[in-house]
């Protein structure tokens, strides 16, 4: 029974290639969905509820960023379950609510109604962007498991350009159409029933050994809370250029919605730069020394944009920051992918999605937070600058001395040769 159990699970395991990676970077593309294509009817849905609901001013932006908030919350449960009944099972089950939930707004007249509906798809999106981390992991090791990485990042990206504008253009006509695209993931259900399959789980493990040889025997704690610190310290400093450059814009006399628009593509642009040069940076600089660069990058950002007094020197602050935010999602989990064994590979992950979206959501906080003591808004983002500056040469030191460990243990490994 164990010999054809192990051969059960090795063959697929040797079947896994494109047709997998092409279904989870879809799946993984519907988490930047969540937000992007309703963003723009923000000012319609305002219109339309403003004046029946008294409290549409707290509403109408919760209906938008309170999936992050949900994320944040249920994304160590939906690693727990991805843990317990399999990653496969949960993700067909998470994308069939998710285009449910994600298009029940577009029937509903009630404010209140159109937010639980909101914070329930934030739950299914994080089952599934939990369960589409978990299985690269699980299906794809070393170099080629970075690859997967850096194209679920560029994915994202990409898609969430293209539903942007989608979505921003079905809004002219409805603030109800673009809540219909959520849709279209029905049609990805398919596809993963027929091209994902299931790897080795507790249960099985129980009894089997274990099937991924590159898994670590224990969970590397050091290298996981690292990972935590540094992406919802990264995601506190990306998502102060969107949230707080329009303002700035507007204080400089720039309230074109067609010129803040251009500014926020710009940044797109700049985070897929970043994300495609990854995988070259990080063989040239290594995790350590990526981390530095990317920390420099969005410090400097932040630190142009404070000072930025004409619209092309913010243009140039949200390009600089954008690089930097684009290194930092797959120079961040790719340790974290290897700092988890087999077992705890979906709780891990887990956490490490509710720590990138309580980033997300918090940043405006740590803003108002450093407000309480800085001068102005400017002051505060300069400060939150040399903090990230600060964090870099933390980095360069981490660098620098494991080159020198490296190089010590050739040197020694040579004499005793």
């Amino acid at each position: 029974m164990k010999q054809s159990s192990s051969v059960s699970t090795a063959a697929p395991r040797q079947a896994v290639g494109r047709r997998e990676g092409w279904v989870l970077m879809l799946g993984s593309s519907l988490t930047i969905m969540g937000s992007v294509m309703v963003a723009p009817i923000l000012p319609r849905l305002g219109a339309e509820f403003g004046s029946l609901e008294p409290r549409a001013d707290l509403l109408v932006p919760l209906a938008i960023t309170g999936p992050a908030l949900a994320i944040a919350l249920c994304a160590p449960l939906a690693g727990w379950l991805a843990d317990r009944i399999g990653r496969k099972a949960l993700l067909v089950i998470a994308t069939l609510l998710y285009a449910l939930l994600g298009a029940l707004p577009a029937l509903l007249d009630n404010l209140q109604g159109i937010v639980i509906a909101r914070l329930l798809f934030g739950c299914a999106e994080a089952a599934v962007m939990t369960c589409c981390a978990t299985l690269i992991a699980d299906y794809w090791h070393g170099e080629e498991r970075l690859r997967y990485v850096n194209r679920q990042v560029v994915t994202i990206g990409l898609v969430g350009a293209l539903f942007f504008v989608v979505g921003g253009a079905m809004g002219e006509h409805s603030w109800r159409s673009p809540f219909l695209l959520y849709l279209l993931p029905l049609l990805l259900v398919p596809a993963m029933m027929k091209n994902l399959w299931e790897p080795p789980v507790t249960r099985r493990q129980v009894t089997e050994p274990q099937a991924d040889d590159s898994a670590p025997a224990k969970v590397a704690i050091l290298q996981l809370l690292v990972g935590y610190l540094m992406i919802v310290g990264g995601m506190v400093l990306t998502f102060v250029m969107p949230i707080q450059a329009p303002t700035l814009l507007v204080g400089l006399g720039v309230t074109s919605s067609t010129m803040i628009g251009l500014s926020a593509g710009l940044s797109l642009l700049a985070t897929l730069g970043g994300s495609l040069s990854w995988p070259l940076l990080r063989r040239r600089f290594g995790i350590a020394g990526c981390n530095a660069l990317l920390l420099a990058l969005m410090g400097l950002g932040l630190c142009l944009l404070a000072q930025a007094q004409s619209y092309n020197a913010v243009l140039l602050a949200v390009f600089i920051q954008g690089l930097g935010a684009g290194l930092l999602v797959p120079n961040v989990m790719a340790p974290v992918m290897n700092a988890l064994t087999t077992r705890t590979r979906g709780r891990g992950l887990g956490g490490f999605t509710s720590f990138l979206y309580l980033g997300q959501f918090i940043s405006p906080l740590v803003v108002a937070f450093v407000g309480a003591f800085a001068s102005d808004l400017r002051q505060s983002i300069q400060w939150l600058a040399f903090a990230g500056l600060a964090v870099a040469l933390l980095w360069v030191a981490v660098g620098l001395r494991a080159r020198g460990n490296g190089q010590a243990r050739i040197a020694q490994s040579r004499q005793s040769s």
